[in-house]
């Protein structure tokens, strides 16, 4: 199950930045007309102990780091979604994850500072991208994952349907 979550998380991950992306690149032309950012590349030298490029070097770490974190943050949503966690509230969890991971990054390697300093134009532009990103994953993974029936949580809240208490945990032989 476990390489499933991964290659299946990693597709939906790489679904969820393509649109993302796409969307970022209207906003920068259409919309906002903002340049594009070079802060997932900073993070990436901060991280590896490069040093920092410019030009089409620096475009090419941005990709990688831009492509490759939101494949990999994919995975936990797979995870998710096979657990049973699936559905619009699953995803908006999920966004919660990915706009910390990208902070903590940021703010580790000292290339952002806290979202709460940031103007509003802009705090308001990276959470709808990030919100886009995790509805995309998350419906790529919840479909790839409902191809193996419902996870362990779903089945352990058919077992008294509504919102009540008392149900205790399932039998391990019913986790799978």
């Amino acid at each position: 199950m476990i390489g499933r979550v991964v290659v299946e998380g990693l597709v939906a991950g790489a679904a969820g930045v393509a649109v993302m992306t796409l969307g970022e690149k209207v906003e920068q032309r259409v919309v906002t007309g903002r340049p594009s950012s070079y802060v997932p590349a900073r993070v990436l030298e901060r991280l590896s102990g490069a040093s920092e490029q410019t030009g089409a070097r620096s475009l090419a770490l941005n990709w990688v780091m831009h492509h490759g974190q939101g494949a990999l943050l994919g995975v936990v949503r797979s995870a998710m979604a096979h657990a049973g966690l699936r559905g619009p509230l699953a995803s908006a969890q999920f966004a919660v994850i990915r706009l910390t991971t990208d902070q903590v990054l940021e703010n580790a390697t000292g290339v952002g500072a806290p979202p709460q300093t940031w103007p509003r134009g802009e705090l308001v532009v990276d959470v709808l991208h990030k919100g886009v990103y995790a509805a995309v994953t998350g419906l790529v993974a919840d479909a790839l994952a409902a191809r193996s029936g419902p996870g362990p949580g779903q089945r352990h809240a058919a077992r008294r349907p509504g919102r009540v208490g008392d149900v205790g945990p399932q039998p391990r032989s019913e986790v799978g």
